[in-house]
């Protein structure tokens, strides 16, 4: 057993890690304030190669594996919280593609992803289904050789900013096995959007999507017929690790700077680190963040090796966002006055990373699913 990465993996790391620091550190709080990325952003990212990290590279990506797509979300995440989500939504989207497309279909649309030239959203969340996704009503219609597309779909991620979606929409009869994938333009006058104003995240831009009639062609329906909810369940089950790393690597930033901060800030003739009221909930948080990166990185490992890895996923999915929060709220504590002003990171990664308790998967619906493998079905809620 090897806690290491190998030394290419950890060499990118590193130099993530500077990149990170030097490029979008400084934007962080600035973003958020203004609830958009900095100029320039997609590109850097992009030459960076980030955007097709799962992508194969004779359509223009890395063919790296699941386990660094990790440690990118993790070193990225810990200078700017919403740049490793606009990374990680193009790492699901581009697997599910990679993995569910034709030849025809990852050839045309992943090279597009790899490049930066085209950011793709996923398009499942209704206002009516969210954690039931598998009940959703959006409706694909039969129309010619293709299908019009009719519906709202909403609380969707970078769906201010994306030039495409994966959308997903009822082709047949009602459950999950009546739902399709569609690769569609954002940008066809069937289409509106209507963005959220939400108290984290902001960058991001989440909104309301509504399709009015969209025209899309046969060949951009991802996979076969009906079987669109199994491929991107497939997905989350990989992302919820992404999502874990993204908050962890915020998390951990703040658990840094209050250890720093804790060697440097005298109270009462010495360093606050010395009492133990101080020190002690830090050294709980870096355990639990430890503890939570390895299981996290399991998951990953998992799936890089074949392996079953739905319920570390839901594990990590419950556990860790809530606990990077309250990681960030221990370091504003420790900061004092100087923590509740906006002036720090801290209460940003909590309003950021307070969205991930709530997207693909809230900890209720993350413990069903481990509890049904653990007990087994009959005995599981």
């Amino acid at each position: 057993m090897n806690f290491d990465f190998d030394t290419e993996t950890e060499a990118f790391r590193q130099h993530l890690r500077s990149f990170a620091q030097t490029h979008l550190a400084p934007h962080y709080l600035a973003d958020g304030r203004a609830g958009e990325f900095h100029a320039g952003l997609r590109e850097e990212l992009a030459q960076l190669g980030l955007f097709g990290l799962l992508i194969p590279e004779e359509l223009g990506g890395q063919g790296a594996s699941k386990t660094v797509s990790g440690v990118v979300c993790e070193e990225i995440a810990r200078a700017d919280f919403n740049a490793g989500w606009l990374i990680t939504n193009a790492l699901l989207v581009s697997d599910i593609i990679n993995t569910h497309g034709t030849d025809e279909q990852r050839k045309r649309w992943l090279p597009a992803i790899a490049a930066g030239e085209q950011i793709p959203a996923i398009g499942l969340t209704e206002p009516g289904h969210g954690t039931d996704a598998g009940a959703l009503e959006m409706k694909a219609e039969r129309d010619g050789d293709g299908w019009r597309l009719t519906g709202e779909k909403t609380s969707i991620s970078l769906g201010m900013h994306s030039d495409v979606a994966l959308v997903f929409a009822r082709t047949g009869g009602p459950g999950a096995k009546g739902i399709s994938g569609f690769y569609v333009p954002l940008t066809a006058k069937e289409v509106s959007r209507a963005p959220f104003r939400d108290i984290g995240g902001r960058p991001i831009g989440r909104a309301a999507i509504h399709f009015d009639g969209l025209y899309v062609p046969q060949e951009d329906m991802l996979g076969e017929e009906g079987k669109g909810f199994t491929s991107v369940m497939q997905g989350f089950d990989y992302s919820r690790a992404l999502i874990a790393l993204l908050c962890i690597g915020a998390g951990q930033a703040s658990i840094d700077e209050a250890l720093e901060y804790a060697t440097q800030r005298h109270a009462f003739g010495q360093p606050i680190g010395k009492f133990q009221g101080v020190a002690f909930p830090l050294v709980e948080y870096a355990t639990h963040l430890r503890a939570a990166r390895l299981l996290s990185y399991e998951v990953l490992w998992r799936v890089d090796n074949g392996m079953p890895h739905t319920m570390e996923g839901a594990m990590v999915k419950w556990w860790v966002p809530r606990l990077a929060v309250d990681a960030a709220h221990e370091a504003l504590l420790t900061f004092g006055q100087l923590g509740y002003s906006e002036e720090f990171p801290h209460s940003q990664r909590m309003r950021d990373m307070m969205g991930m308790e709530i997207g693909d998967g809230t900890a209720q619906v993350s413990k069903i699913v481990v509890a049904r493998q653990l007990l087994g079905r009959e005995f599981a809620p």
